[in-house]
């Protein structure tokens, strides 16, 4: 669990105590993001003091997410200002340290930064998730060029027109917030449009192959966005399912 203020730290030992369990904490540290997290250096140990001396609570490590690098597209560039970003979080992580405060878990890291982020000395943790997908987001704005693994199986409904194909797959099905899916084995597209409940592709030149009732496999534009969507994810190898597993986080915000 992580914290960045101490309002935080104090509600959660009033809540172990009246458990009676203890609570492993890190604190979440602003490298360059400019979301969540508290300065670099003196703050971050003056929090893991206050959370080493509460009730039920027990200090950690700390934590950020460099994604201020992530669509940097010189490789150099990105390396630069992830090796400085980590550089104020592995800091901040031996201060604690000096000042007698164990510091486990040094995490960080997406995927979009994590085949840099893994390489820094000091690190203990990577927490890159989505990449065990792959989509579009990834690799056409992260430039994480990953095998796809996440598709989206959709039915053509309609052919109104020689370039124009109708699918039951909308943004009910896959979300678009972050990139646009792509189809797989559909070439010449010119563009695609999704409604609530369809997608629409439409071609550059007409095409007489792709009937009513063909399927199309779709790419998920982003992955994060996409899985909680759904019931159930279908795992297939070989062109024959394996295991279907139970999406269990969804509908389960409250």
């Amino acid at each position: 669990m992580a914290v960045d203020a101490e309002e935080n730290i104090a509600d959660l030992s009033a809540a172990a105590s009246a458990k009676g369990v203890e609570l492993r904490l890190v604190i979440e540290v602003d490298v360059g993001m400019h979301r969540c997290g508290v300065q670099p250096g003196e703050r971050v140990v003056e929090l893991a003091r206050a959370i080493a001396q509460s009730p039920g609570l027990k200090f950690a490590g700390l934590m950020t997410w460099e994604s201020h690098a992530t669509r940097i597209p010189d490789i150099e560039r990105k390396r630069a200002t992830i090796l400085e970003a980590l550089g104020l979080l592995v800091d901040s992580a031996e201060r604690c340290r000096e000042a007698g405060l164990p510091c486990q878990i040094v995490s960080c890291g997406g995927t979009g930064t994590y085949s840099i982020s893994a390489t820094v000395p000091g690190i203990t943790e990577i927490q890159a998730g989505g990449g065990i997908f792959g989509d579009m987001l990834y690799l056409n704005q992260y430039g994480v060029d990953h095998e796809f693994a996440l598709t989206i199986m959709s039915t053509i409904i309609s052919r109104p027109t020689p370039t124009r194909i109708v699918v039951d797959a909308g943004k009910k099905a896959m979300s678009s917030d972050g990139e646009m899916p792509r189809p797989k084995d559909v070439d010449g597209i010119r563009q695609i449009k999704l409604s609530a409940e369809h997608a629409t592709i439409e071609l550059e030149a007409p095409n007489a192959e792709l009937k009513a009732g063909n399927k199309i496999e779709w790419i998920v534009g982003y992955s994060d966005t996409t899985v909680m969507l759904h019931e159930e994810m279908y795992a297939t190898r070989d062109g024959k399912v394996e295991v279907v597993w139970p999406i269990l986080g969804r509908g389960k915000m409250r």
